[in-house]
Order: C-alpha cells, then sequence, then structure tokens
C-alpha cells in the first residue's frame, strides 16, 4: 500500500524559533526617521554648546572665535562650580526645600482631590470653582503680601519661609481629582459595603488606580519646585539661605575667566531633573495618555 508523504514544515532541528520575516523600510519611514533625527540635533545642540562653554577656558574660546569644539579644556570645572562656588549648600537647601513642598503638596491634594471627586458637602462646586480661580493669580500678585507675612512671623531666611506658602496646590488638586472622577463609583459602593472607611478606601483603591497622574503630578510639583526663583529671591537676603536658582545668577559672573563655572553649574543643577525625568518618564506617559483612548 503506498502511503503518501506530507510536506510539513518544521521548526530548525537545533531548536531555534523561526525567524521573523523582515519589515520592508519605506521611503515615508526614511523621510520621517531623517525629521526626527533633525529635530533631535535641534533640540540637543544647546545643550551641547552649554557643555562646550563649560568645559572650556573663557578667555581661550573667545580669542580663537567660539568655535564648535570645546577648546583648552579644563575638567575640573565642575568640581570647582560645586566647591568653589558653593553650590553642594544650595542644592542641598534645595533639595530639602523641594521634597518637603511635593510631600506635603502631594498630601493636601490627593485629600482635597478625593473629596471634591467622591464626598457631597453644601458648596462643592463653589469651591472647586474658587480652588481653580486661584491658578489664574501668578505669584506677584500675592508676593508683596505674603512677604510681609513672612517678616511678620519672622520667617525671613528659614525653611518655613522657603516653603510655607506652596503647601497646597489648585493645580495638583484638578489634576488628581480628574484621576479620581475615572474611577467608578461602584467601587466606593462595594469596599462600603465591605467596612472600607474613605481613608481605606482611598489608600487601598483610588490612589493605586490613578498611579500614573500621581507621579506626573509629582514630577511637575518637583519641577516647580526646584525651580523656584521669584519666592526664594525675596524671602532671603543672606547667602546660607539662597536656593540653588538663585545661586546661580551670581556663580561664575564676578569675573570673565570664570564665566565657565557659571555654566558647570548650570549643568550640575539640571542632573536631579534629569534624573527624576528618566525615573519618572513611564508614570509621565501614562499620566499625560490617561483617558486620552476610550475602548
Amino acid at each position: 500500500m503506498a502511503t503518501e508523504s506530507i510536506d510539513v514544515t518544521t521548526a530548525p532541528s537545533d531548536g531555534a524559533p523561526p525567524a521573523a520575516p523582515r519589515r520592508r523600510i519605506r521611503p515615508a519611514d526614511v523621510g520621517w526617521y531623517l525629521l526626527l533625527t533633525a529635530l533631535s540635533l535641534i533640540v540637543l545642540f544647546p545643550i551641547y554648546m552649554l557643555v562646550l562653554r563649560a568645559l572650556s577656558n573663557p578667555l581661550a574660546y573667545v580669542a580663537q572665535g567660539q568655535p564648535l569644539h570645546p577648546v583648552d579644556i579644563e575638567w575640573d570645572v565642575f568640581a570647582k562650580a560645586f566647591t568653589e562656588a558653593d553650590l553642594g549648600r544650595a542644592m542641598g537647601l534645595s533639595l530639602v526645600v523641594t521634597v518637603i513642598i511635593v510631600a506635603v503638596q502631594l498630601f493636601t491634594a490627593v485629600l482635597a482631590a478625593y473629596a471634591f471627586a467622591f464626598l457631597e458637602f453644601p458648596g462643592k462646586k463653589l469651591m472647586f470653582i474658587i480652588i481653580i480661580g486661584t491658578l489664574l493669580l501668578p505669584i506677584e500678585v500675592t508676593l508683596i503680601a505674603n512677604i510681609e507675612t513672612i517678616r511678620g512671623l519672622d520667617w525671613l531666611n528659614s525653611l518655613q519661609g522657603l516653603t510655607v506658602p506652596f503647601l497646597s496646590t489648585a493645580f495638583g488638586i484638578f489634576l488628581i481629582r480628574q484621576g479620581f472622577m475615572g474611577v467608578p463609583r461602584d467601587l466606593l459602593d462595594a469596599s462600603q459595603l465591605d467596612g472600607y472607611s474613605h481613608f481605606r478606601f482611598l489608600f487601598r483603591v483610588a490612589a493605586p488606580m490613578t498611579k500614573p497622574i500621581i507621579g506626573s503630578f509629582v514630577v511637575i510639583a518637583f519641577l516647580g519646585a526646584w525651580n523656584q526663583y521669584v519666592w526664594p529671591r525675596f524671602a532671603t537676603d543672606q547667602r546660607k539661605w539662597q536656593t540653588v536658582q538663585v545661586a546661580l545668577r551670581s556663580i561664575g559672573s564676578d569675573r570673565v575667566d570664570r564665566l565657565n563655572i557659571g555654566f558647570a553649574a548650570a549643568i550640575l543643577a539640571a542632573l536631579p531633573l534629569l534624573a527624576l525625568l528618566i525615573f519618572f518618564q513611564r508614570q509621565m506617559i501614562r499620566g499625560l495618555t490617561a483617558g486620552a483612548v476610550k475602548g
């Protein structure tokens, strides 16, 4: 009896998975890659120039016509910026101030956002409108009144003077409240049937479900607190209480041959922000795109 031969495609004998089909590169893809590369170069060019000016000797760099390459490189310029220019003290103070502001802002914003999202009380809508309305007020509007207040409380040149005016934020309340609005109300009803209190539901259910938005707020709050200049400039008049952004204004600006120290200090001051953005990049992307696609 004749047997039929069946052509069966099998995996390679060495057990390796079959090779995936290659994707054809279209001209349109090449165009997009070239465009993105050009945009990346445009964005990175100022950073390159900042590093170049920091490493180059200021007098030699100007004497050679300010070329696009380092001149007479000074590798110890970052150490000079951190020690001689007292940048380490300013960054340490800014870190303490920023951590306090971000931590308390997160706590107050989460509690207030939960109240506006899940609780019912008289004047809720009006109060929320008033809080959001404060976003329209720039810091210059309340600057003089707040400065007089901290002077009256003897908080000038103090940690509480640098932090207390920023321990709550309308933006954080609005952002996190929008995230809580996406939590199904049925979950709250079910949790109450299981004996959950509001605090337990907040920290066990609502907050974990809105983690990307909360992470985005942490990054935004950190950037805002670290980059503050106007308020620390007026709330302090002693060098030891100057935050990093105020200190950058004077570092390396007293002598022409020390200008590169100012550029190096600016790079060092940006490193904590860069590390934060890298660490929280996924949370930021998820938070900014939350609710953008509905399935």
